[in-house]
């Protein structure tokens, strides 16, 4: 049975707490605890700041900067991160956890508000975390990842003239490849927006495509029974946008450098 046919349109039939209230100056604050419906007021005094900036003010993120109708408190935005690297929970399951949360037997009246639960918080807290909260000028390439602090670095771990050929104020790099971290192409790519291209630990996506279509890649043929690289790339890959990813990375230690991870499209190419 569909689940539209166990709605029931009269506002009688909805419990209280998943009832939005009739006037239209309400936020739907969406929280740890649940979704909530409340009514707010606004600062419209002289020199009073904007409406956005008030929510932030209150540690609310606004899903828009004009006119919003939903906002995310910071605890539940952290929460999501935490819970998408510890658990590896999506987006979409973790806000039907906070449905499930607020209404138990009827998740499926809580306003979905999945679109709007932002990517632009993680970005947000990149920029602060790396020095860009009160600077105006845009991240270089892999300016929002961190490399590893115990290897010599130009500028900030760095040996005298004399020490420089020692081992260990060297260098030692590896690269690994992952095979089985394949990615589908998107049904809407124009709806999706790159909000760290090239700024983290992955490679400018432009500059990495046009260097694919101006290389050649040779057919290569294996004399091995079962080489997963090179019967990958012989393979047709239609459906798939990248069928694994690489990375290069410090021997000493393992953290990997950043804008220097790519995806494969075809084997090891």
């Amino acid at each position: 049975m569909d689940d539209q046919e166990w709605i029931d349109e009269d506002q009688e039939c909805i419990p209280p707490h998943l009832r939005p209230p009739l006037h239209s100056d309400y936020l739907t604050i969406v929280d740890v605890t649940r979704v909530h419906f409340i009514t707010v007021n606004y600062c419209h005094c002289p020199g009073s700041l904007l409406v956005h900036q008030q929510l932030l003010r209150g540690r609310l993120f606004p899903a828009t900067l004009q006119r919003p109708s939903t906002a995310f408190t910071f605890h539940v935005l952290d929460d999501f991160i935490w819970d998408n690297l510890e658990c590896g929970t999506s987006g979409s399951n973790y806000f039907s956890k906070l449905r499930r949360i607020t209404s138990n037997v009827f998740p499926h009246l809580v306003p979905d508000r999945y679109r709007e639960l932002l990517r632009k918080w993680r970005l947000l807290k990149l920029l602060k975390w790396n020095g860009f909260g009160h600077r105006s000028c845009t991240p270089q390439k892999g300016e929002l990842a961190l490399f590893c602090l115990a290897c010599p670095q130009p500028g900030h771990v760095s040996a005298s003239h004399n020490d420089i050929f020692r081992p260990k104020y060297s260098q030692t790099f590896i690269m690994d490849g992952n095979f089985k971290a394949e990615h589908m192409h998107e049904k809407c790519l124009d709806n999706q927006i790159w909000l760290m291209d090239g700024h983290g630990y992955m490679v400018t996506q432009s500059e990495y495509q046009a260097y694919l279509k101006g290389t050649h890649h040779a057919h290569e043929r294996s004399t091995c029974n079962n080489h997963r690289a090179v019967n990958q790339a012989n393979t047709s890959q239609g459906k798939l946008e990248s069928t694994g990813i690489s990375g290069t990375a410090c021997a000493q230690h393992g953290c990997f450098i950043p804008h220097s991870v790519v995806d494969f499209q075809k084997g090891e190419r």
